[in-house]
């Protein structure tokens, strides 16, 4: 039987790439906020894309049952959807920092509580972390505690459900280049300069990663937070 992958965030830039990496041969149900997906991905029967706003109390739950009505069953959970805000120490906005902590730290919580029902062993849970989380990003410090969080959560539900034969692991992109959010030349080479393989990572390179900690390949590895950064800062 076909397998099914929910991929929050998935639409756009390293969800897209994680989307179309496994739409080859999964079902895939990837959820956005506003901006409905026009990409080829659309027009293949085996790909849903639902509009969830994951800050929303109830949307976790509407998310499932969405992939459970339309493919019937669920054995990987991508968690891809972020937010990266500016939280600079000369002003605060509790609203921005608490916004940042819900997306990228909580809401995993919330998607995996309601899936956990419809997981069997064998299924996988992929989080999208950072290598923020040990390389604290100048303004905006919550960003990367909230992906420190994403870590020890990603380890403590490996342990959790681990007797469940349900893996947990994580993914910790370097400096990516988004093509619909490219950085700047200059910017782009001074992360350059301090990356082993000399050149920025892809969408691709991510989705690579991601395919193979959710598949049978990956059956002995739980926990983990796998950095994929060419060798940045090494």
């Amino acid at each position: 039987m076909t397998r099914t992958v929910l991929i929050t965030g998935g639409t756009y830039g390293i969800g897209r790439a994680i989307a179309a990496k496994f739409a080859a041969d999964h079902n895939v149900l990837r959820s956005y906020q506003k901006t409905k997906p026009s990409d080829d991905l659309e027009a293949q029967s085996n790909v849903l894309s639902y509009s969830c706003d994951l800050l929303q109390d109830g949307s976790a739950e509407n998310l499932v049952a969405r992939a459970m009505d339309h493919f019937g069953r669920i054995d990987v959970i991508v968690n891809n959807a972020g937010l990266v805000r500016s939280t600079p120490i000369e002003s605060f906005n509790a609203e921005a920092h608490r916004q940042v902590f819900e997306l990228n730290a909580i809401a995993p919580q919330a998607l995996l509580t309601a899936a956990l029902p419809h997981l069997s062993a064998g299924a996988a849970i992929v989080n999208i972390s950072s290598m923020n989380a040990d390389l604290p990003p100048r303004g905006a410090a919550t960003y990367g505690a909230s992906k420190a969080a994403l870590n020890l959560w990603t380890k403590a539900m490996a342990k959790e459900l681990g007797p469940q034969g349900i893996r947990v692991n994580a993914v910790a992109p370097g400096a990516i280049n988004v093509p619909e959010a490219p950085r700047s030349d200059d910017l782009t080479q001074l992360f350059v300069k301090d990356t082993a393989l000399g050149r920025p990572g892809t969408p691709e390179d991510i989705a690579k990663a991601v395919r193979f900690l959710a598949s049978d390949e990956a059956s002995f590895i739980t926990g983990e937070i796998l950095t994929v950064a060419g060798g940045y800062r090494l």
